[in-house]
């Protein structure tokens, strides 16, 4: 039996109130069996919790501030979502990390927000999801001095060089998360890579409702093209769909401890 896990996908988003339901319905068709949310920040806390309780055996939820939402008072918000991370199970702390593109000028408070997430991590022996845009190297540099110490994670959404990729292997504990950039027809940069990449260094995303997979550019991603992902990599590394699928969800069992996360039991 196929079994996909798409380890990070904004189910919550407002992209998804017209037709949740029968989106999950149809990844679970489509061999999606459990589906790993990243928060984002205060307010997409309730509509995370609200799927963790209705759907306990497929939808997981992650704990932290993204860093395009590090704003001068992140202090106050972290603080809040530290108070949830020991009230309730979640399997990462996430969506955290560094993003230059949008706006440089809270790189300080960023990088601060990001550190004191990876102390979480730590505290709690949980992975982290990291989110960089414009910063991977800068990334990177921040999380040697953890190499050794137990920490791991994905690099979510991965469409770096080669360079990067071995860079971030080297921290040991890392994967590399993978979504539907890989199938655009004019990225042929990141297939190049993947070919070069043991799948046991890959985990398969969409992040959905955004970068959806060809054929479906332009509309709205969701967790069942997961599998559309599953397949593009299985060409790329010239091997079966069940192949990909057996490697990338034990990856994403063992990172996330899918197999012994508890059960979310109350609001």
């Amino acid at each position: 039996m196929l079994e996909i896990i798409d380890t990070h996908c904004h189910l919550y988003s407002d992209k998804f109130d017209a037709d949740r339901p029968e989106a999950i319905q149809r990844a679970i068709d489509q061999g999606v069996k459990k589906i790993l949310l990243p928060n984002v920040d205060l307010q997409t806390i309730n509509g995370l919790h609200a799927l963790m309780l209705e759907y306990p055996q497929v939808c997981f939820g992650m704990m932290g501030l993204h860093p395009c939402d590090v704003k001068e008072d992140y202090d106050a918000v972290l603080d809040q979502m530290e108070i949830l991370l020991d009230q309730h199970p979640y399997v990462a702390i996430g969506e955290i990390g560094i993003d230059l593109y949008w706006d440089k000028t809270t790189q300080d408070i960023q990088e601060k927000a990001f550190l004191r997430q990876v102390e979480w991590a730590l505290q709690r022996n949980l992975p982290i999801a990291i989110h960089t845009r414009n910063a991977t190297q800068l990334t990177i540099e921040l999380l040697k001095p953890f190499k050794g110490k137990g920490l791991k994670g994905v690099f979510h959404c991965f469409s770096e060089s080669y360079e990067l990729a071995t860079e971030i292997l080297k921290l040991e504990g890392f994967y590399l998360g993978l979504g539907g950039v890989l199938t655009y027809k004019n990225n042929h940069n990141l297939r190049e890579v993947m070919e070069k990449i043991s799948l046991e260094h890959v985990i398969l995303e969409t992040d959905s409702p955004y970068l959806p997979p060809e054929p479906n550019r332009g509309k709205r991603n969701e967790p069942a093209y997961t599998r559309l992902v599953a397949e593009k990599l299985a060409e790329v590394k010239n091997t079966t769909l069940g192949k990909v699928a057996e490697i990338t969800t034990a990856n994403a069992k063992s990172l996330f401890s899918l197999d012994s996360v508890e059960t979310f039991k109350s609001l």
